[in-house]
């Protein structure tokens, strides 16, 4: 069995100290010359036509240096549905639509300027809910097309009607899933400047520099070579950085028209009111099961509220497919999904990309078919688990897999046979245990016609290496993993690595930060750039050291004989031998890695990832029956991440994930009404702190995956996935109510026990 000198290590990350000293340049600290400060002026109607726009005044307001409109701008649309202009011109179709903006010498002016705007508006009738807003004589969101359906997919395989009858037991729910932000703590960001020449560097808090960079050429209508995206450190996304929005062209505008760089950032409550939410849903599900305790058949119907224009959140409802098709062995299943316009805030992508949402279903359902099978859930799970290195019907090619482990190792833990079978009762507090599974994606996911990532390895003169690499660094120690994979590989300490992430003009092309890819993707696009200057190092130590290169290794700053290690030459004296010589050579080596995954077809079927990622939560809840409140007290986290690069971001994403897991299962939920988004604070968000988080312990399953670099795996959405289940399922076992409603808040709680006695 292989030994490592790094991997596995608990090694903190480059960017730690400047973090926790202050010295990070985060987007909103960044200033240059002349910089002017935007502003949007954004719709107050959720539907309306747009008559005129009056921007006379705040044009001679001193210290304003540019408004813009509509008809300032080339009518270009962007988006994963083509469907929006930066601004709008014709007519508003939510809350918070763009409708002008202006660039002032401050941020005071700024909102003046605002404020002396006048926009004329004709209301129109407005959709609020998605089965209104498929109804015949609905009104249209977008009028250039025939209905407000965006999308329609079915997926299927075997045969699920045959199999809902030939079910020994059959469970049917409804399940209402509600709004969540992603709530980072940096609210967005876009800062815009032209140069002399016209070419656009843009800082930004991105997941996605290149592709963004594409995005802003077609909306601008700009070479992408002429644009430059830098990245600032990242204060948080969580998947709101995974699209272009309107702010951003936006922010370019004003920069050209002023001629003047232009820094806009949302306030806390433009955060909370205008940027992408994860989508509401509402699922129809039926599951069926043998009394033998196999699980026979998944059937679900899905609505998913796009809102008012069509962002990569609509993709979301793939990875919920795979979950239905695909989590344990289920050989009948059936989704059909519809994609709708409305009148309400957009949606987009959000950590665990409809993975949370999926996996509530699956896993209230596989409680309830335990129960009316009369088997205990852990076993009926244990029965049905996926198992390593096989295909499922949908086309997922498993690889390693630690399901059966994640789900014995967290039921024990957490005390499941003597917990659930005895729920302890004191006075009107309730106890009960829960268990979830999840699986995700964990080697990218092909959703781009390209899925890989490339890196650069290059060594100076005194052994310095730097890593040039085209992977984003948003706080889950992508940065910290890739290093390990280069310094294990060449044998020396990560302290002598400088790695380079944040720039398009210097960096290879990634295809952005998402789907838990970037341990697998980006890792191994590193390996193979490190094992290329490996290979030019050894060369040259052959002729050192009298020995071939079979015999040699990397091993703690030296070029060594395996058999006889005492024999051995400084890295970087081999570095120079290399360099100062007649016909000397840069040491410097490219990766380049695109997994083995593929688009999934019309039908839905396919491989999207290179492998998957397992895990299982079990969660101890206890709740009081006479105020509904419901108060986590232990949680128990297992997953299978092929090995740990670094145990300890490992946890420190299965943490993080479990807590925002918690926010989606018992707090957190935007609360929207006629389109206008209410709370629009932390506070009123009830986004759980630190002081409301329970004792998380979390286990680690290496199964060394195959592919993976060094036998890693991604993990970063898995710890949210299977929490808000859990939860559920914990609930139910307390005090024998099921809610499929979340977040599950006290007056939910009250209401399913009142009905329980009525």
């Amino acid at each position: 069995m292989r030994t490592f000198s790094i991997i596995g290590k608990r090694i903190p990350k480059p960017d730690a100290i400047p973090k926790a000293t202050g010295q990070i340049i985060y987007g909103h600290d960044v200033k240059v010359p002349r910089m002017l400060y935007g502003k949007i002026l954004r719709s107050p109607l959720p539907h309306a036509r747009i008559l005129h726009i009056d921007t006379s005044r705040a044009e001679r307001l001193p210290g304003v240096k540019a408004v813009i409109t509509a008809k300032d701008l080339p009518p270009r649309r962007f988006g994963y549905g083509r469907d929006r202009t930066p601004l709008k011109g014709d007519k508003v179709r939510r809350c918070g639509d763009e409708v002008a903006a202006v660039a002032a010498i401050d941020e005071d002016i700024a909102e003046e300027a605002l404020e002396l705007i006048r926009v004329e508006y004709d209301p129109l009738p407005a959709v609020f809910d998605p089965q209104a807003a498929l109804q015949p004589g609905a009104p249209l969101i977008h009028e250039d097309r025939q209905s407000n359906l965006f999308r329609h997919q079915e997926y299927v395989h075997g045969e699920p009607d045959r199999a809902l009858e030939e079910a020994d037991v059959i469970v049917e729910d409804e399940f209402d899933l509600g709004y969540v932000q992603p709530a980072p703590l940096e609210t967005s960001f876009c800062l815009a400047a032209f140069d002399a020449s016209g070419k656009l560097t843009i800082w930004s808090t991105t997941q996605i520099p290149f592709l963004l960079q594409k995005d802003l050429s077609e909306a601008l209508g700009i070479p992408g070579r002429d644009i430059r995206v830098i990245q600032t450190a990242i204060g948080g996304s969580f998947g709101r950085g995974l699209d272009m929005y309107s702010f951003e062209p936006i922010c370019v505008w004003l920069a050209r028209k002023a001629g003047r760089p232009v820094r806009l950032a949302f306030t806390r409550q433009e955060e909370f009111a205008v940027s992408e939410a994860r989508q509401s849903m509402r699922i129809w599900a039926r599951a069926g099961a043998m009394r033998d305790g196999r699980l026979w058949v998944r059937d679900a119907k899905v609505l998913l509220d796009n809102g008012a224009y069509v962002s990569w959140g609509t993709v979301t409802t793939l990875v919920l497919m795979e979950t239905i098709g695909s989590l344990y062995r289920v050989p009948h299943a059936r989704v059909v999904y519809d994609s709708v316009y409305t009148n309400n805030p957009i949606t987009g992508a959000v950590r665990g990309f409809g993975n949370p949402q999926g996996t509530f279903v699956v896993e209230v359902q596989m409680d309830r078919l335990a129960e009316a099978i009369g088997m205990d859930p852990l076993e009926f799970r244990l029965r049905n688990a996926n198992r390593p290195f096989e295909e499922t019907p949908q086309g997922i090619k498993i690889t390693t897999c630690g399901l059966t482990e994640c789900l014995e190792e967290a039921a024990r833990r957490i005390g499941w046979s003597e917990k659930r079978a005895a729920p302890a009762r004191h006075g009107v507090i309730a106890r009960g245990v829960g268990i979830a599974a999840t699986m995700n994606v964990g080697g990218g996911a092909r959703i781009y016609r390209s899925d890989g990532c490339g890196c650069i390895v290059k060594v100076d003169d005194f052994g310095r290496v730097t890593v040039l690499t085209g992977a984003t660094e948003i706080g889950q120690g992508s940065d910290v993993v890739v290093v390990q994979i280069v310094a294990e590989e060449l044998g020396i300490r990560p302290e002598e690595i400088t790695i380079v992430n944040d720039d398009t003009a210097v960096t290879p092309w990634d295809v952005g930060v998402h789907a838990s890819r970037t341990t697998f993707i980006a890792g191994n696009a590193a390996l193979r750039a490190a094992r290329q200057v490996k290979a030019q190092i050894l060369e040259t130590a052959e002729e050192l050291l009298g020995a071939s290169a079979a015999e040699l290794e990397l091993r703690d700053g030296y070029v060594r004989i395996r058999e006889t290690p005492e024999q051995r030459i400084p890295f970087d004296k081999v570095v120079r031998a290399r360099h100062f010589r007649q016909g000397g050579q840069v040491i410097i080596g490219h990766g380049w890695y695109d997994p083995h995954n593929e688009m999934l077809g019309p039908d839905g079927k396919g491989n999207i990832s290179a492998t998957y990622g397992f895990g299982a939560q079990a969660v101890e809840v206890e709740v009081d029956v006479e105020t509904g409140k419901v108060r986590p007290l232990r949680v128990v986290s297992a997953h299978d991440v092929g090995r740990a690069i670094n145990p300890m971001y490992v946890e420190g994403q299965i943490e993080g994930g479990t807590v925002m897991g918690l926010g989606y299962a018992l707090s957190e939920h935007l609360q929207v009404h006629e389109g206008r988004v209410l709370n629009l604070t932390p506070f009123d968000y009830r986004m759980p702190t630190i002081m409301d988080a329970p004792p998380i312990e979390t286990v680690i399953i290496e199964t060394d995956d195959p592919e993976g670099p060094f036998g890693a795996k991604g993990v970063g959405e898995m710890g949210t996935n299977p929490t808000a289940a859990a939860v559920a399922n914990a609930i139910y076992n307390a005090i024998g109510v099921r809610i499929n409603s979340l977040p599950i808040t006290p007056e939910k709680v009250l209401r399913a026990l009142r009905e329980r006695s009525s």
